[in-house]
């Protein structure tokens, strides 16, 4: 299994009238927990752009726990929980500064040629350097 983890401040702009982290905002999150888990593999979503392919989700589901603050630290813990093929699943846990789980999300993403909006497999490239965390 992939796992990483990402720190993110809160911003006012992400916040709502009431202070907490507005819900829509989570998928933000989530996304830059994915962009960055790619970056560290060594592999960035401009790599796969510039390669002609696209990640759209086809899914998302997402718990709130407790609410998430301005200015709150938050740590997001990434996972792929298997290998991916022409889907990859991602699991998220966010936490605050005080190691309280606020929120845990899934989405899952479809491997796409941008050329023609037709699903493909993971690049080979991009194969390589996941499959070292399948290992049996």
């Amino acid at each position: 299994m992939f796992q990483n983890e990402v720190k993110l401040r809160v911003r006012y702009a992400d916040t709502d009238q009431m202070g907490f982290v507005y819900y829509g905002n989570y998928a933000a999150f989530y996304e830059v927990a994915r962009a960055e888990s790619f970056r560290n593999l060594g592999y960035s979503y401009k790599d796969l752009e510039s390669n002609g392919i696209g990640m759209p989700v086809l899914e998302m589901q997402s718990l709130y726990h407790a609410p998430a603050k301005y200015d709150d630290l938050l740590k997001i813990i990434i996972k792929i929980p298997e290998m991916p093929r022409a889907r990859i699943r991602y699991q998220y846990e966010i936490y605050n500064e005080k190691a309280q789980l606020l929120n845990t999300g899934e989405t899952t993403l479809a491997f796409i040629n941008m050329a023609n909006g037709k699903p493909m497999k993971i690049p080979e490239d991009l194969k390589a350097l996941i499959s070292t965390y399948f290992k049996n």
